[in-house]
């Protein structure tokens, strides 16, 4: 936006119609993805062990025990992978940025063909891009910037991204992780702890899909259900299986 950057020279009239249009998109994307990854499977993977451990027979208080030590340990797995996979991201964006500086240096020509070509592709005529290309040489932030975004498709990253992107995982694991095992803490019989914690667990599995349908632009009803489907199979395979071992 050109009030957010005043090193962009825009005329007025624009300037004054950009000010008087305030677009609301959800920029929240990176936020909603960490929840998602962390909800989904700290819904899923504690609620299928403490459905497997009761389907051995298990005490509500072995439950706890080892539902709790799985979300520890899950939330530190899962927030230690979110802050290496935006870690890598990051250097990932930092090698290319350097290899794309290098080659502006080195084959200015070359990048300025490429430039040509971007804007060919969106069907701007040779006549109106020649100026454009010619502007961005003279300008190498503006055309690094450019190349990054344009022919390499990468946006800056944020340079706390990765751990916020632990940190959001971790919480949002524990969070999810938690609800199955609520039951086992009040009522001893796990067998009759079981029963509470999969209609606990299925009835957050909907609300958790359907919000996740809702702000990814799905159906929520649709991914609701795909997401409770899933919880019902595993916890389902979990208990099936332990019913089998430990008749």
């Amino acid at each position: 936006m050109a009030g957010e950057n005043s090193s962009v020279t825009i005329e007025p009239e624009k300037e004054r119609l950009l000010n008087q249009h305030k677009e609301k998109h959800f920029t929240a994307g990176d936020i909603v993805r960490d929840i998602i990854i962390g909800v989904s499977d700290g819904l899923t993977v504690p609620f299928a062990l403490a459905a497997g451990l009761s389907g051995a027979n298990a005490s509500s208080s072995i439950v706890i025990t080892a539902g709790i030590a799985e979300v520890a340990a899950g939330a530190i797995s899962m927030g230690l992978g979110g802050y290496l996979a935006a870690k890598s991201e990051a250097d990932h964006y930092a090698r290319e940025l350097k290899r794309e500086q290098e080659e502006i240096i080195s084959v200015p020509d070359t990048e300025a063909a490429e430039v040509a070509e971007i804007l060919a592709e969106y069907g701007v005529e040779p006549h109106e891009y020649a100026p454009v290309v010619n502007a961005l040489r003279k300008r190498p932030q503006a055309w690094l910037d450019f190349m990054m975004k344009f022919e390499l498709g990468l946006e800056k990253p944020d340079p706390r991204r990765a751990l916020q992107s632990a940190f959001n995982i971790a919480i949002a694991y524990i969070m999810g992780g938690l609800v199955p095992l609520l039951p086992y803490m009040f009522i001893p019989r796990a067998k009759d702890a079981v029963v509470a914690s999969v209609v606990i667990t299925i009835a957050a599995l909907l609300i958790f899909g359907y919000a996740k349908g809702y702000f990814t632009g799905n159906k929520p009803v649709k991914s609701a259900l795909q997401t409770a489907l899933i919880g019902a199979i595993a916890s389902a395979a979990a208990f099936g299986i332990a019913k089998v071992v430990h008749p």
